[in-house]
C-alpha cells in the first residue's frame, strides 16, 4: 500500500489558476507561488463581500486517542465529495507547523486519498506565513529588551516580561533561558524563554484580524510587559506597530492550493488548539464563505476544545456559525475510551464500545447545546463489524445525530458520499446557534459555563497564583474578553488519564494570561507545555531527500 506522501506524489496537480477559476476567482486575484500554489489578493474579498455566504460545516471529533481519528482527512474527503456532486465547494484548513511535522505527530495534510497538495509544500515552509509571525514576534522581542538596555524609559519591570520569543521547531532545552550575559554591552540579565510560533498571540491575531488595519490594531494592543508598578506596557508603546504590520503585508493573504481531487482548498493560519483557539483564519474562512457555495472547515482537537472556542471565539469575532457540525470518531477510538488496549482493538468487545460511546454522546449533547445539528461520521477501518457500526449508529441515532460510514481514506471523494447526504439534510434542519456564555459575564461564570455545560464538571477552582491574576485582570479591565481554555485534548475532564466521559471531577485554573491583541483571557489547566519536546525518535528520523528533490518518509 502507497504511503501518504506517495499517494500525493502520484497526483496529477492542477494548475492553480485554474482550481482558481471554478471559483470564480480572476488570474489577476492571485498572486503566484510557483504552478500548484497561490495567495490570494484582498482586492478580491472587496469584489465580492456583498454577496450571500455559503453553507458552513465544522468538522471536530471525539477526544483523541493513540488509535486516531481523521478529522482532517474527513474534511478534506467531504469537501471531495460535495466537488463530486457538482457542488461550487471549498475546504478551509490550518497551515501545519514544522514542530509537530517533526516531532510525533508528522503533517496536517490529510491522508490517503483524502489529502491537500502539494503535501510536502504544505507541510514545509508553504509560502512564509509562519517564518513571517516568527520573524515579526522575535522583532517585538528585541525591541523590548532594547528598550531595556536603552534606558527603560517605561519602567518595565524586567521581572514581568512576559512576551517570550519564538521558533517553529519542538526544543524543549529553550522552554526556560537566561538572556543578556556577557556583561554590560550584551543587554540586561533576565529569565525568558521560547514557546513554538503557533502559540504566539500574533499567529491567534493573523487568524483573528478581519484585515490589515485590524491586524495592526489587534498588534498594538498585545501587552508584553508590566511597569513596577503594575501597569500593562502594550507593544504600541514600543513605537514599532507599523514595522511589525509590514512584515505581514503577505502572510495575511489567504492560501489557495487543492485537495487530489482538485477541489479548491484555502489553508491560512494555525493556531496552537490549546494556548489559542486552534482556527483556520477568519479572513479564509470569509473569503471561502463569499467565493464556495459550500464550505468545510475543522476545529483543533476534539469538539470540547476545538469546536467551543470555533464557536465561542471564532464565531463571535467573525459574525458566523456552522450550518452543520460533523463528529468524527472511530470504533477502534471508541474501544479505547472504553478501556481497551491499542493491541487488542481489532477484537469485538461490546462492553467496551458501549463504554466508549458516552465519549461521542457527550458531544453529541455539547453540539446541541450550541443550538446546531450534529452528524457522525464513523471513520471506516478493516477491523469494524457490523454488530459494531449498528450498535454506534443506533446510539447516535437515540441522541438525534445522524450518522454515516467515511471511508475517504480509501476512496477519496467516492467514499464520502453518503456523509455528504446527511451533512446536506443536516444543513436543511433548524439552526438555533447560541454561545455556552455571554462576555459580560465574570471570568468566574465564563470559565464555570464551559466546565460545567461543555466538559460535564461539577465546577472549577483556582489556585492561590491564579486568583492573583484574576484580580489583576479585573484592575486592568480585561475581564469582558472571550476565554480560551488550555486543557487536555484526550480527556473531557483537566486530567488526560479521565477517558471516557467522566464525572464527579472539578476543573483547576492554575494560570491566567492575557492576551488582548487577540481579544481573550487564556485559562490554563493541568500541565500545558507551550514549546513542545521531540520524542525518543523524531518523524524526522524516517525522513530523507534524493538528488532528484524526492522526499521520503513524510506523513
Amino acid at each position: 500500500m502507497k504511503t501518504d506522501v506517495e499517494i500525493a506524489q502520484s497526483a496529477q496537480m492542477q494548475d492553480i489558476r485554474r482550481i482558481a477559476e471554478k471559483l470564480n476567482i480572476t488570474e489577476d486575484e492571485l498572486e503566484l507561488y510557483g504552478k500548484y500554489k497561490a495567495k490570494i489578493t484582498l482586492d478580491a474579498f472587496q469584489r465580492v463581500k456583498d454577496q450571500p455566504n455559503g453553507k458552513l460545516v465544522l468538522v471536530t471529533a471525539i477526544n483523541p486517542t493513540p488509535a486516531g481519528e481523521g478529522k482532517t482527512t474527513t474534511s478534506v474527503g467531504l469537501a471531495d465529495a460535495f466537488h463530486k456532486q457538482g457542488k461550487k465547494v471549498a475546504v478551509a484548513l490550518r497551515e501545519p507547523s514544522l514542530g509537530p511535522c517533526f516531532g510525533l505527530k508528522g503533517g496536517a495534510a490529510g491522508g490517503g486519498y483524502a489529502q491537500v497538495v502539494p503535501m510536502e509544500d504544505i507541510n514545509l515552509h508553504f509560502t512564509g506565513d509562519f517564518h513571517a509571525i516568527t520573524t515579526a514576534h522575535n522583532l517585538l522581542a528585541a525591541v523590548i529588551d532594547n528598550h531595556i538596555q536603552q534606558g527603560n524609559a517605561l519602567d518595565i519591570d524586567v521581572r514581568r516580561v512576559v512576551w517570550k520569543r519564538v521558533l517553529d521547531l519542538n526544543d524543549r532545552a529553550l522552554r526556560h533561558v537566561v538572556i543578556g550575559m556577557g556583561g554590560k554591552a550584551h543587554g540586561v540579565p533576565r529569565e525568558t524563554g521560547f514557546d513554538i510560533t503557533v502559540a504566539s498571540e500574533m499567529m491567534a491575531i493573523l487568524c483573528l484580524a478581519s484585515d490589515l488595519a485590524d491586524m495592526k490594531k489587534r498588534l498594538g494592543e498585545i501587552v508584553v510587559a508590566y511597569t513596577r508598578d503594575g501597569r500593562a506596557v502594550r507593544a504600541k508603546e514600543l513605537n514599532v506597530t507599523g514595522a511589525l504590520t509590514l512584515l505581514f503585508k503577505d502572510a495575511i493573504k489567504p492560501n489557495l492550493v487543492q485537495t487530489l481531487e482538485g477541489t479548491p482548498a484555502f489553508i491560512h493560519g494555525g493556531p496552537f488548539a490549546n494556548i489559542a483557539h486552534g482556527c483556520n483564519s477568519v479572513m479564509a474562512t470569509k473569503f471561502a464563505l463569499k467565493f464556495a457555495d459550500y464550505v468545510v472547515t475543522e476545529a483543533g482537537f476534539g469538539a470540547d476544545l476545538g469546536a467551543e472556542k470555533f464557536l465561542d471565539i471564532k464565531c463571535r469575532f467573525a459574525g458566523i456559525h456552522p450550518d452543520a457540525v460533523v463528529i468524527v470518531a472511530t470504533v477502534r477510538a471508541l474501544k479505547m475510551h472504553g478501556g481497551m488496549d491499542k493491541k487488542d482493538l481489532g477484537q469485538v468487545n461490546m462492553d467496551a464500545l458501549e463504554r466508549g460511546m458516552q465519549n461521542l454522546e457527550k458531544h453529541i449533547e455539547n453540539i446541541h447545546k450550541f443550538g446546531l445539528p450534529a452528524v457522525v461520521a464513523i471513520n471506516a477501518f478493516p477491523t469494524d463489524t457490523k454488530e459494531e457500526l449498528d450498535f454506534v449508529e443506533a446510539a447516535c441515532n437515540k441522541r438525534g445525530a445522524e450518522v454515516a460510514l467515511s471511508e475517504v481514506w480509501a476512496k477519496g471523494g467516492e467514499g464520502g458520499l453518503k456523509l455528504a447526504e446527511k451533512v446536506e439534510a443536516a444543513m436543511n434542519k433548524p439552526n438555533d446557534f447560541h454561545f455556552i456564555y455571554e462576555t459580560e459575564q465574570s471570568v468566574e461564570e465564563k470559565i464555570t459555563a464551559i466546565a460545567k455545560e461543555i466538559y460535564g464538571a461539577d465546577g472549577i477552582a483556582f489556585t492561590d497564583a491564579a486568583q492573583k491574576q484574576l484580580a489583576e485582570i479585573k484592575e486592568l479591565g480585561f475581564d469582558k474578553m472571550p476565554v480560551c481554555m488550555a486543557k487536555t485534548q484526550y480527556s473531557l475532564s483537566d486530567d488526560a488519564t479521565k477517558i471516557g466521559r467522566p464525572t464527579g471531577f472539578t476543573v483547576t485554573v492554575r494560570e491566567l494570561r492575557i492576551s488582548a491583541g487577540a481579544g481573550f483571557i487564556v485559562a490554563l489547566t493541568g500541565n500545558i507545555l507551550t514549546m513542545p519536546g521531540l520524542p525518543k525518535k523524531p518523524a524526522a528520523e524516517n525522513m530523507d531527500i534524493d538528488n532528484e528533490g524526492k522526499i521520503t518518509g513524510l506523513f
